[in-house]
């Protein structure tokens, strides 16, 4: 009695051996976890035209705005930027020699996104001093923003304009300086030690920060100064948290603006993370 029970132990002993080894190749035959990047990023944006708000401008003044995705392997990038008539389509234009449409992993891209947000607009702003050599280039501005398979932001921003995120209703600025705690900007250290350059290049401050997207974080803001300078980023996310519309949004925010007789630039760019 008690040897056949052994026996009978040791084959169901062995069989669950078997069992748990097909159950091991089947899941390796399954298809992989759904990428985090099927979940929708939508956007939507206004631009003001500047007759609007100043008698006999031209079209020449517009900010330019930039909607860009790009698959990368098994990664999702989007790009999206607002930029002044003066940085125009420069910044784009680098992005699209120096990292679209190479072959990065997604762990690279991060890094090398912020990297060559960096040069693009450190290049741009110096090339427009040489070109202007006036005190016009410190009103420069522009926000851009990097979107990585839905999860990731990389974040810049010049002169005036700003980005805002809403996480759970709460505005946070996310490039203003005391947002950075003991980060530095790109633009001061990359000229740390160089102070006779600095002195010579003044310009607007670019800042470059790296941003989650975690389950509270609703919506990004890029906006212009025209925006800023008539409402707080409390005030304009509350205007739109209840618009699940990006485009909506967008028309919402910019039209406000107009309404509080904003004089600069009017142009913003929503971006929802449903």
């Amino acid at each position: 009695m008690g040897f056949r029970y052994l026996r009978l132990k040791l084959k169901v002993f062995r069989l669950k051996r078997i069992l748990l080894r097909l159950a091991g190749r089947k899941r390796k035959l399954l298809p992989a976890k759904k990428p985090s990047w099927m979940t929708p990023v939508t956007h939507g944006y206004r631009v003001v035209q500047h007759h609007v708000i100043r008698d006999g401008s031209d079209d020449s003044d517009l900010d330019s705005v930039v909607v860009q995705r790009e698959q990368i392997d098994h990664t999702e990038l989007w790009y999206f930027g607002i930029f002044d008539a003066l940085i125009g389509d420069r910044v784009t234009k680098y992005m699209q020699s120096h990292l679209f449409g190479k072959k990065l992993q997604e762990a690279h891209i991060r890094r090398k996104g912020k990297e060559t947000l960096k040069r693009a607009y450190l290049g741009v702003r110096a090339k427009i001093k040489q070109e202007q050599k006036s005190e016009e280039t410190s009103r420069m501005g522009s926000a851009s923003a990097m979107v990585i398979n839905g999860e990731k932001l990389v974040i810049a921003t010049m002169g005036d304009y700003r980005t805002v995120v809403c996480r759970d209703g709460i505005a946070y600025e996310t490039t203003s300086t005391y947002n950075q705690s003991a980060k530095t900007h790109w633009s001061r250290r990359l000229f740390a030690g160089n102070t006779a350059y600095t002195r010579h290049f003044r310009g607007p401050e670019l800042v470059i920060r790296g941003e989650s997207i975690d389950s509270d974080t609703e919506f990004l803001i890029l906006a212009s100064s025209g925006i800023w300078e008539v409402m707080k980023n409390q005030e304009a996310v509350n205007l739109i948290s209840h618009i699940e519309d990006p485009q909506e949004a967008a028309d919402c925010l910019a039209k406000e603006a107009l309404i509080r007789m904003s004089r600069s630039n009017i142009s913003c760019l929503i971006i929802r993370f449903d």
